[in-house]
C-alpha cells in the first residue's frame, strides 16, 4: 500500500517509516511535487493535523495522513501546545523552545507534561482520527543527542531517561507518534 505522509519534516519521516517497519510505503510531499508551506493554522493539534490532510486530498487527490504533534504541560495550562514547534518564535528553533520551555518552569513544581500526537487519515473519501499520548515529566536541563524537538527534557513516565537518550528502538515503541502511528496500522490492516 503506498500513502502520502503530509510532512517535509525529514525527523518525523525517517520515524515514521521506522514504526512502519516496511508495511506501507510512504511518499513525502516532496515525491508528490508538493513543495509549498502547507498552512498549519488551527487553534487545536487535530484541526492542524486535519488541515494537512485535506490539503493534500483537495490539492493533489492522494489518499494521505498527515500528524501534528504539540507538547503539553500541566502548570502551563497545556502550553506550549499547538504552537510548540513555534514556542520561542517563528523561527521554530528546538534549542530556543526548550530554553524558554525551562525558564517558564523555573519556579514550578510541578513539571508533568504529556507530548500528544493526532494522526488525520484521509482514505477512499473518509477521514479517521488517531490520538497517541505518552505521559511524563520535564526535567530541569537537557540530557541526551538523539531524537528532535523537546526530546531531551522529557522524561517518560517509568524511564529515568530523556527520549533524546532513549534508543530509537525504545522511543518507537512508547511515544506517542508510536502510538498514534500503531493505531493508524491497525486500522489500515483491518481494510485490508
Amino acid at each position: 500500500m503506498q500513502l502520502v505522509f503530509a510532512s517535509n519534516n525529514l525527523n518525523k519521516i525517517k520515524e515514521i517509516q521506522s514504526i512502519l517497519k516496511g508495511s506501507i510505503e510512504l511518499l513525502s510531499l516532496e515525491a508528490i511535487g508538493c513543495h509549498e508551506e502547507i498552512p498549519e493554522t488551527a487553534d487545536t493539534i487535530e484541526g492542524n493535523a486535519i488541515l494537512k490532510a485535506n490539503y493534500v486530498t483537495e490539492k493533489y487527490g492522494y489518499d494521505c495522513f498527515a500528524d501534528d504533534t504539540g507538547l503539553e504541560v500541566t502548570a502551563l495550562n497545556g502550553e506550549p501546545g499547538v504552537y510548540s514547534a513555534r514556542y520561542a518564535g517563528a523561527q521554530r528553533n528546538a534549542d530556543d523552545n526548550m530554553n524558554k520551555l525551562l525558564d517558564a518552569l523555573a519556579e514550578q513544581k510541578d513539571r508533568s507534561a504529556q507530548f500528544k500526537t493526532v494522526i488525520a487519515l484521509n482514505i477512499k473519501g473518509e477521514q479517521h482520527l488517531f490520538t497517541g499520548i505518552a505521559k511524563g515529566n520535564i526535567i530541569l536541563e537537557k540530557k541526551g543527542n538523539h531524537g528532535f524537538g523537546y526530546d531531551p527534557i522529557f522524561e517518560p513516565e517509568n524511564y529515568t531517561e530523556t527520549f533524546a537518550e532513549l534508543s530509537s528502538d525504545i522511543k518507537n515503541k512508547i511515544s506517542h507518534r508510536a502510538k498514534a502511528t500503531e493505531q493508524l496500522i491497525d486500522y489500515l490492516n483491518s481494510t485490508k
